[in-house]
């Protein structure tokens, strides 16, 4: 496990610190995790952690506008909505530096390319296209969609976007 300290989330200061990051307010949306050294492609960055909780129970909280659930298995979920797991607040982006990857029921924050020292690390939280018009995105990217979306679906948002706009 890594070396992590968590401090209070008063004044938009330093929220936590790990070997690779910081939290600390974001332009992107409230509190990011940013590079506190060069991560080289490849690193495994920080491990998303947090409460192992039934599909069933995933569901409810997922109901209740819970965003900080990832699948873990056919049984299993992980809700990282929890003070001691700061990998909550890594924001998502349309083009990410990162990828949320699945070894053994633990989910890791891993760079899908260099990142330089001081630069926001983003992933793709991967939503599908339930209510996605509810999840905004702000990540500021050139090829930005406007929704937090799986890359999978971008297609489909880009062709709603266009439809709607020529009508």
């Amino acid at each position: 496990m890594q070396d992590q300290e968590t401090a209070g989330t008063q004044g938009g200061g330093i929220v936590a610190t790990t070997d690779w990051l910081v939290f600390q307010q974001s332009a992107i949306h409230g509190t990011g995790g940013f590079a506190r050294r060069d991560i080289p492609a490849g690193t495994r960055i920080i491990e998303y952690v947090g409460q192992k909780i039934s599909k069933a129970e995933s569901l409810s909280r997922c109901e209740e506008s819970n965003q900080y659930i990832f699948s873990l298995n056919d049984h299993q979920d992980i809700d990282g909505n929890v003070e001691w797991n700061p990998a909550r607040y890594i924001n998502h982006s349309c083009t990410p530096n990162c990828d949320a990857e699945l070894d053994e029921d633990r989910v890791w924050i891993v760079a899908n390319r260099d990142i330089r020292a001081g630069e926001e690390v983003t992933f793709n939280y991967g939503f599908d296209l339930e209510d996605y018009k509810e999840y905004p995105c702000r990540c500021g990217a050139t090829s930005c969609l406007g929704y937090m979306v799986a890359e999978e679906f971008h297609d489909h948002v880009r062709k709603h976007r266009a439809l709607s706009a020529s009508l």
